[in-house]
């Protein structure tokens, strides 16, 4: 071979072992925010439970329409209508409890009823 054969396996060989390195973290990376998304303990138990759409409209009246009436754009919080096709409903736990979207404060519903909760916006 000559030396310019070589000096191009060498490059590719690099460049092979630079993609794989970032595909592996990348994919690493990828693997873990899925684990940490469906490892949560809380997320799970509610997501295993059956809801009551009946008690989470209470639930919603009690907690959530003072922000966010379901006629008029009027209020501090957005309309949920459909809320359930721009949002899964792991998102929608974690919008409910984190309290990281102020204005909206964290909501620390039971696992029951979040459950109920996420049965009422199903139906929204």
């Amino acid at each position: 071979m000559d030396n310019q054969t070589v000096q191009s396996q060498v490059w590719l060989n690099r460049l092979i072992t630079i993609a794989v390195v970032v595909w592996l973290i990348g994919g690493l990376s990828i693997l873990g925010i899925y684990w940490q998304k469906n490892s949560d303990p809380y997320t799970s138990a509610v997501l295993s439970l059956e809801g009551d759409a009946q008690k989470g409209f209470a639930i919603f009246q009690i907690n959530c329409a003072g922000c966010h009436n379901l006629q008029a754009n009027l209020n501090v919080g957005p309309k949920l209508e459909n809320i359930s096709k721009r949002k899964s409903k792991r998102d929608l736990i974690k919008q409910v409890t984190s309290g990281k979207t102020p204005p909206m404060p964290k909501f620390q519903p039971s696992q029951q009823e979040m459950a109920d909760l996420l049965s009422y916006l199903g139906s929204l």
